[in-house]
């Protein structure tokens, strides 16, 4: 009886091709190990995120395709967002820094709140001012002015500021030189300002005004609701875009041909 004979075996894959695999899973090892070793930069993230929004005509609001220096602009706003709460939390510490230094007793404090359009430093007047006056007395306070205009330097360039002079339904007094609280307000407003003017704000980015006793945080009946109403507030908000003051015009435009 003849033996049958074996099936031919199939080929082995080539011994170059193993060599390969194992380097290529060795350098895919080496990179996992860069990455785990690697730390992340947020703001280097949120500008390569931008970017690659523009590039691929994601942006809000935008229907073109084509890629324009307008576009590019429209992506930015997501560092200005991370640098304007990096501010806010400098704002915060340097308040934090201002009360520990003023502290003598449980008496007003500096405070800083967030707002719609940006957020708000509070000033309450007696650590500024002595009743009916508006001139600053105090050095700790000056000290506070300094550094808030260098942190306001380092805002981003459409942050500006307005300072708010507040009072309570009480007169200026008799020794004041002020005739009502319409004048105490916008003086004390005005005085801030000068300040910050002298500590290096740019002007274009300032402006002051006097809302006497019309804008009170607490009631008038109490001595505790009238130190909460006499105050200054140094509002921080982004300013108005050049389309939204177009948007604006063309509406009042609009109502006044009617």
């Amino acid at each position: 009886m003849a033996k049958k004979k074996c099936p031919d075996c199939e080929e082995c894959l080539p011994a170059w091709l193993a060599a390969f695999g194992d380097l290529m899973s060795l350098l895919l090892c080496f990179f996992v190990l860069l990455l785990s070793m690697s730390s992340m930069d947020t703001k280097k993230v949120s500008e390569a995120i931008g970017s690659l929004s523009g590039a691929m005509s994601v942006l809000e609001g935008g229907t073109q395709t084509e890629i324009s220096k307008k576009r590019l602009q429209e992506a930015t706003p997501i560092e200005n967002q991370d640098e304007t709460v990096d501010m806010v939390n400098t704002v915060s510490q340097a308040v934090m820094d201002a009360n520990e230094m003023m502290e003598k007793g449980h008496g007003p404090t500096i405070s800083v709140e967030e707002a719609q359009e940006g957020f708000v430093i509070k000033l309450p007047a007696s650590l500024l001012f002595k009743s009916g006056s508006a001139t600053i007395e105090s050095e700790d306070i000056l000290l506070f002015l300094k550094r808030i205009a260098l942190i306001i330097e380092e805002l981003p360039n459409n942050m500006v500021v307005s300072v708010k002079g507040h009072t309570d339904n009480l007169g200026p007094g008799k020794t004041s030189p002020f005739k009502d609280n319409w004048e105490l307000s916008s003086a004390r407003a005005i005085s801030v300002l000068k300040e910050l003017l002298l500590d290096g704000v740019d002007p274009h980015r300032i402006s002051a005004a006097g809302y006497a006793e019309f804008s009170p945080l607490a009631t008038n009946a109490t001595k505790s609701g009238r130190e909460k109403n006499r105050r200054v507030e140094l509002h921080f908000y982004g300013e108005k875009s050049d389309n939204v003051a177009k948007a604006t015009s063309s509406i009042l435009d609009k109502a006044s041909a009617k």
